[in-house]
């Protein structure tokens, strides 16, 4: 099953090669079949040079060497034809391997960004960047450098055994038998190796994901002293990838030798086989029949070496294809929504919302129109209602249990809770990042499973937890939020956050690069680049989840003034464990293990003395 999947694997990737280098293939393999027959041609030249002109010179006195320079000057200009097609084929297969590379990278890139987060939630980052590096980089070498060698060795090995056949079949014979015996013993070690070679990719892949945590998390590891730890886990893992590496290289490089031999063995059997012939036999085999006999039998058994050599790289191409192609099928993020979020303007009368193209500030929900029909559009004002709603990230577990949640238009809506609780849980539902077991999600009345997934995205402002800023100006990082914002667009909405101030601070104010996720500024800095972000975005839902966790308390006081503002019109969703930032809001959610457990304003709850007291005091429930 192994070997047909790795068939089928180099069979898709092939197909890929030829569907868009198609001629540039075509062209490849004619130059290969000329510099075949050309280093064909010089063998067979040995056969005449012997017979035709340095046996009969060698018996005459006066030797005329005219004719023979003639001819050297013939074959030198066919084996001028064979260096220059050996050229252009080198180049046109640098063409089609880095085109191939590029495509390929090109196609899962694409469709890495069409995958749920649940994939990204399973699979090790580092592991997914290995196949944009080590595993495709195999398949350049296999494409570049192994496919053209492996075919040319098949045209070498066809035209020479019929030149074999044609200049003698007794010793065609056993020259087939040792030849058959290199390629079982190719065939049966390539088996071998193979599985080793898989085991290597999957341990290359390890590697880069535990620098990538080292390297991400490398102020953790030294605050708590960790440095001999990690360094005992890394030799670990790195010794798991070189005992790997060993057995696949072990087993593959005894290929080379074995042929080898066996390529020699050939050679001296076949000189005792032309001489027996000549001397017991009485078979007319003159000696330079016998010597291009024997030059053809090294052309015959050097492809076969050829192809032995490749058999590390060919293999290792195989599974790091079966890695790419395992990204490639993974099944998209589903979406059968219909609706979609379109900018809208007010008649006259102010009573039928009309689509427009350019930004108003108002926005309404695109409904088709069934057969017949005409769309209908309804304004969109933010309302989200959960009802009866069941969810788990597994079938076998279930997180989040009957949650009912109405917030109306211009609503506060805050989740409070221990860890765990499922806070994060259910503004990852409204987003659709996971998609409910039971129940129902409504936003403006719809359901938003009606609604495109990245139209329902594009409602929503969220400001993340875990910042994350990208290469590019401060500029460039809020003007993520809403690309065709304008520069003042973006100012603006800094001075909302409050991190004008510390922008202009900057060594380039807002034109200032920022590199490795902002490194060079502050957590508070970074996430109130964050909130600048949601806030040129100006949606009409909003989602903070833990959105002042890393800026002092007097720097929050600021920005929870400039979040208030931001908050206007919008219905709003905060997460927080500081519970001083909700006690504003017109409905506080109190989360346990999945389950609203209380709700209410912050003074209901704290005169029913419950688990949101506890929280918020400090004090045991009495």
């Amino acid at each position: 099953m192994k070997a047909k999947a790795s068939k089928g694997t180099l069979l898709r990737l092939t197909r890929i090669v030829l569907k868009n280098y198609k001629f540039s293939c075509l062209a490849v393999v004619a130059c290969i079949i000329v510099t075949s027959l050309t280093t064909l041609a010089s063998t067979l030249f040995t056969r005449s040079l012997i017979d035709d002109y340095i046996v009969p010179l060698t018996q005459v006195d006066n030797p005329d060497y005219s004719s023979l320079a003639q001819t050297l000057f013939t074959l030198a200009l066919i084996l001028m034809a064979g260096v220059v097609c050996s050229y252009i084929h080198n180049r046109l297969m640098i063409n089609v391997s880095q085109g191939t590379m590029y495509r390929l990278r090109t196609s899962m890139f694409k469709h890495m960004e069409s995958l749920p987060i649940a994939y990204f939630d399973t699979h090790a980052h580092g592991d997914v960047m290995s196949r944009y590096t080590n595993d495709v980089d195999t398949l350049r070498q296999m494409i570049g450098q192994s496919l053209p060698q492996v075919f040319s060795s098949i045209i070498t090995l066809t035209v020479t055994f019929a030149s074999m056949l044609a200049l003698n079949i007794p010793l065609s014979i056993v020259a087939v038998i040792m030849a058959l015996l290199m390629a079982v013993s190719t065939t049966q070690l390539g088996k071998l190796s193979r599985r080793h070679f898989k085991t290597q990719q999957q341990k290359l892949a390890e590697v880069n994901g535990f620098i990538e945590e080292m390297m991400t998390g490398q102020k953790v590891v030294k605050v708590f002293c960790h440095e001999d730890k990690a360094i005992e886990d890394f030799e670990r893992i790195n010794e798991d990838l070189r005992s790997s590496t060993y057995d696949a290289n072990r087993i593959a490089n005894i290929v080379m030798p074995v042929n080898g031999n066996l390529s020699q063995l050939n050679y001296v059997l076949l000189g005792v086989a032309g001489a027996a012939l000549i001397l017991y036999a009485h078979i007319d085999l003159s000696l330079g029949t016998l010597v291009a006999f024997l030059t053809l039998n090294k052309s015959f058994s050097r492809p076969i070496a050829n192809v032995s050599q490749q058999v590390n790289s060919v293999l290792n191409a195989a599974v790091g294809a079966e890695r790419v192609f395992a990204l490639l099928d993974e099944e998209p993020e589903s979406d059968n929504g219909t609706v979609e979020i379109v900018n809208a303007a007010q008649d006259d009368e102010e009573t039928i919302l009309l689509p427009i193209v350019q930004r108003t500030g108002l926005w309404a929900w695109k409904v088709p129109a069934e057969v017949g029909g005409k769309p209908q559009f309804i304004r969109v004002d933010g309302g989200i209602e959960f009802e009866n709603v069941d969810f788990g990230y597994t079938a076998a577990k279930t997180v989040l249990h009957d949650i009912n949640i109405n917030a109306m238009p211009d609503q506060k809506i805050a989740f409070v809770g221990g860890t765990g609780a499922g806070k994060t849980t259910i503004t990852n539902l409204i987003n659709r990042f996971y998609d409910i077991q039971q129940g129902s999600i409504t936003c403006d009345g719809i359901d938003i499973t009606q609604i495109k997934k990245k139209h329902l995205r594009r409602s929503l402002g969220m400001v993340l937890q875990e910042t994350n800023l990208f290469t590019g100006t401060v500029l460039d990082n809020i003007r993520y939020g809403r690309l065709d914002a304008t520069d003042q667009d973006c100012i603006e909405a800094a001075k909302l956050a409050n991190a004008d101030n510390f922008i202009r601070r900057l060594s380039n104010g807002y034109n200032t690069v920022l590199t490795g996720n902002g490194s060079n500024l502050s957590q508070g800095e970074r996430q109130l680049l964050a909130i600048a972000r949601a806030a040129v975005a100006d949606l009409p839902v909003l989602i903070l989840d833990e959105a002042t966790s890393s800026i002092d308390t007097r720097t929050e006081i600021m920005v929870q003034r400039g979040m208030d503002s931001l908050m206007k019109g919008r219905t709003t969703f905060v997460i927080a464990h500081r519970l001083s930032t909700v006690r504003n809001a017109d409905c506080i959610i109190v989360l346990d293990h999945g389950h609203i457990i209380e709700r209410g304003t912050h003074d209901e709850l704290l005169k029913q003395h419950g688990k949101y007291y506890q929280l918020y005091t400090g004090r045991d429930i009495a």
